[in-house]
């Protein structure tokens, strides 16, 4: 509530209590600012931490992915890696039908 009306929360607030899992390692992120309407936080559910990152670095890393798309100059709702693996994931199962070769493996054919 600012300035005598609501407003969403600004880029990077980070939630992980009171509405999250209790057994769980999860939190909301808001990584985008929105002009128009209201933002949509994303919940993301850490399954496995190998890296032994504290809390707040994987959270911090969340949202830094965040800003690393290539196709976008701002921020995207989910981290970059997630977003190229939708894409890929997306054009092999609806155009390809297929392996792709395996010269592609090490460039970003996919964009």
């Amino acid at each position: 509530y600012v300035n005598d009306k609501y407003s969403n929360p600004s880029s990077g607030t980070v939630i992980d209590n009171t509405v999250t899992r209790r057994n769980h390692f999860d939190f909301f992120l808001v990584s985008q600012h929105v002009r128009q309407g209201t933002v949509n936080p994303t919940h993301y559910i850490v399954l496995k931490n190998g890296c032994n990152l504290s809390v707040e670095n994987v959270q911090r890393l969340s949202y830094k992915l965040c800003h690393l798309y290539y196709n976008w100059c701002g921020t995207v709702k989910v981290p970059a890696p997630v977003q190229y693996a939708h894409k890929l994931a997306y054009l092999i199962g609806q155009n390809v039908r297929k392996m792709p070769n395996d010269r592609l493996c090490n460039s970003l054919f996919f964009l």
